[in-house]
This record gives C-alpha cells, structure tokens and sequence, in this order.
C-alpha cells in the first residue's frame, strides 16, 4: 500500500495545496478529498495518476478546502467518459446529507453533457457511521467524528497484510472513537499549528489541534506511527523540522511531517 500526500495544507494555506490524499495499490487508488481548486488535477498528474486510473473517491466533509477539487474531479471525468476514455464508474463516498449538497452544486455548475453522467457512471454513494467498504484490497470502515462543526467522517483502512491505518478527519481525535482507533499502526491527524503559535492562529476557535496536542494524543493511545497534516504553511520550508522538533517531546514513536507529494510505504 502506498499512500500519497497531495496536499498538507489547511483552508488559508496558499503556499502548500488543501489537505487530500491517495492510497494506492496495484494500479487501484482511493482518493480521500479533493482540496479546493483545480490544483488536484495538477496533483495527480505529479503522483502519476492518471484521471482514468481513479474510480473511488471519499469526501469527508462539506468545507470548501475539501469539495471544491471534487467538481473539477468531476467534469474532467465527465468528458473523458463522453469521450470513451474512461472505462466503468466514478463512485463518490460520503454521507448522505453531503450528497444532496453535491449534487446541488454539480446541477448548477455542470454542462449538460456531464450532467448526463451523474447517476449514470458519476455515482454518488451513501456512507454512515460503522459502514464497511471493501477496496484496494483492504477493509475500509467510516466512523462519524462527532464534529463540533458539519457533520464529518473519518476511516480505518485495514491492508491485506493487517496494516491498520486510521484518519481523524481534520478535527481531534474523538475518544468516542475509540474502538475504531484503537491498536492502529499509522494514525492520520490533523496539527494547525505549533503550541507557540496558537495565539496567532487561533486552532481551538475552528475546532483543531497543535503539534504538542496532536502528540500528546498519539502518544497516549500508542500508536507507533503518527502522520500530521492539515497544517499552516507560515513557514513552510522550516515546518517539517519545527513540527518534528516540537512533536518529538511529546511523542516517542516515529513522527511524520510530509509537504505535499511525500509518499508513504505502508
């Protein structure tokens, strides 16, 4: 398995793309949302994944920073269908709730050549709390976060080696989601910023975490091997070595600050 970082960023940054990601494995991909601009498919392009290659893609939730590339998502495999140069279906997971707001942005922002595709090879799928997928070889279970925000799911993949790799989302872990979490060998979280810096950025207003609580999580559940993203990009050529000098006084596995495009063997 091999998972990918397209981008690190959160919604504000510029420097860095919009958090999204991609486990891929023997030609197969699932893309984990979309960031906010057509700056996915230039992503994608640099991952070597071509738009054909991707049939699987989960939205976690409905801020902007990670539906928008979605849409881009959509009319250029839109036309690729049209054009016979796409073979089978799109699915687009998310919750239910999500998938009427989707649809209603697709409806008044696609031509109707696309629009045509939507139901027909553009499928929007219904993903709830507990629900279990089987893609990539590997068993996907969604979980809701209870978001202080709008409503969002996180997963566990579970690799046909028995890798267990768990997403927060781009909140904090939830300990109501600790069945899910537990015994996971990577564990995917959000860090907007550095503790130091927290009354500049202000993390706990929108709902995030440091570096030092994100840390401090992983190193209480144990998991051996803690990914950060979703961070600012202030200082974006220094983050990895700020990040890592900070986290790595709270957190005694193996630390990860990826910049977008940094690839993972799982």
């Amino acid at each position: 398995m091999k998972l990918t970082l397209l981008g690190t960023g959160n919604a504000a940054a510029t420097a860095c793309y919009n958090t999204c990601f991609v486990f891929s494995n023997d030609g197969q991909h699932f893309l984990v949302d979309t960031g906010g601009g057509n700056q996915i498919l230039k992503a994608l392009q640099e991952a070597g994944i071509p738009l054909p290659d991707i049939h699987d893609i989960f939205i976690t939730h409905e801020h902007l920073d990670h539906i928008l590339g979605l849409f881009w998502m959509i009319r250029m495999i839109g036309k690729k269908m049209n054009q016979g140069e796409y073979e089978g279906a799109l699915n687009i997971y998310c919750h239910s709730e999500l998938i009427d707001k989707l649809c209603a942005i697709a409806n008044q922002m696609m031509t109707p050549d696309v629009l045509r595709q939507i139901g027909r090879n553009i499928l929007f799928v219904a993903v709830e709390h507990g629900d279990q997928l089987k893609l990539l070889d590997s068993d996907i279970t969604f979980f809701d976060i209870e978001s202080a925000q709008a409503k969002q799911l996180g997963f566990t993949v579970i690799t046909r080696d028995g890798i267990k790799i768990a997403c927060c989302g781009d909140e904090p872990y939830n300990p109501v989601n600790e069945e899910y979490i537990r015994e996971c060998d990577w564990l995917m979280h959000e860090a907007f910023c550095l503790s130091e810096e927290a009354d500049l950025f202000k993390p706990y207003e929108k709902h995030h975490s440091t570096v030092k609580d994100a840390c401090q999580t992983a190193e209480l559940i144990g998991v051996p091997n803690l990914i950060l993203y979703h961070a600012e990009d202030s200082h974006l050529q220094d983050r990895k070595r700020l990040y890592t000098e900070e986290g790595s006084r709270y957190y005694s596995g193996t630390l990860h600050v990826p910049d977008d495009m940094e690839v993972f063997e799982i």
